[in-house]
């Protein structure tokens, strides 16, 4: 007999899966979800958190008067370097030489 589950009740069960080191199927079958069910609420749950969490972020930018740092634009001796970390490894790195 199949259950239905609310999105909250999908999140409960993903968090503790996380919780308890069990892989995955083994979490399924102890606790009587069909698997594939499990990987698609918790693949819709992530995605959802993650586009409920872009729209904030991109509202509170904020920007960097980076001016300064390029000083005279004729000197020869202004040099810089911006490593711009956007997380999961990922950099953006801006140097300027001589």
């Amino acid at each position: 007999m199949r259950k239905h589950r609310s999105a909250e009740q999908w999140q409960h069960l993903i968090d503790q899966q996380k919780g308890n080191g069990l892989p995955v199927s083994d979490f399924c079958n102890q606790h009587g979800v069909g698997y594939a069910s499990f990987c698609k609420w918790r693949k819709r749950l992530s995605d959802q958190s993650i586009n409920d969490n872009v729209r904030p972020e991109v509202e509170k930018a904020n920007f960097l008067d980076l001016s300064a740092l390029m000083g005279n634009s004729t000197s020869s001796t202004a040099q810089w370097n911006i490593v711009l970390s956007l997380g999961n490894g990922v950099e953006l790195r801006l140097s300027q030489n001589g």
